[in-house]
């Protein structure tokens, strides 16, 4: 006895395989989007929803600092340069102080963008141009997967304590002095 799909051209043999090939594919697709977006719901407070753990890791270890200068404000940043310290930044931190920031180091222009996994803490971020001037303030939700893109290439990413840039009263066009950026332990 002959299947229906034993009766079909090898031509829509493959129709058919390709079909139920793709449709797996989006299938996948969308349940992986779904994750995603659950995940990205996180709320602003510091804890995790209901029935989610908060993550768990560790800070990592203090990095060299600066201190940086704009108008009358001045910020302890802690210096982000290598990928790995970049891509830790200030996840699983449980506070950060008005006054202390964390200062991301890049070599050239660039569109920035910054996402808040395993960050405990609501920051604003600041990206700054080469010459140290505040381009674009931008605040970030905890736990948020939400990516906080640049509108403009940038050179640096100053994260702070989410409000302190309004707090101090620095804004867009105000510039942070780096031409002593140098670093100590």
């Amino acid at each position: 006895m002959k299947t229906r799909f034993s009766r079909l051209s090898n031509e829509h043999k493959v129709a058919v395989v390709l079909l139920a090939i793709a449709g797996i594919v989006l299938a996948v697709s969308a349940l992986s989007m779904l994750a995603s977006t659950l995940v990205s719901c996180a709320p602003a407070g510091a804890s995790a929803p209901a029935g989610q753990s908060t993550p768990t890791g560790k800070p990592q270890a203090s990095l060299k600092t600066a201190t940086l200068r704009a108008n009358d404000v001045e910020v302890i940043v802690e210096l982000a340069v290598s990928p790995a310290e970049q891509e830790t930044g200030l996840m699983h931190r449980t506070e950060l102080k008005d006054g202390y920031g964390m200062l991301f180091v890049y070599t050239s222009d660039r569109r920035l963008s910054f996402w808040m996994k395993n960050t405990l803490i609501p920051l604003s971020i600041a990206y700054l141009g080469a010459d140290g001037t505040i381009k674009e303030i931008h605040d970030m939700e905890p736990l948020s997967l939400a990516g906080v893109q640049s509108e403009r290439y940038v050179r640096y990413a100053l994260e702070a304590p989410l409000g302190w840039y309004a707090r101090v009263g620095l804004e867009p066009g105000d510039r942070f002095d780096l031409s002593g950026l140098t670093t100590s332990k």
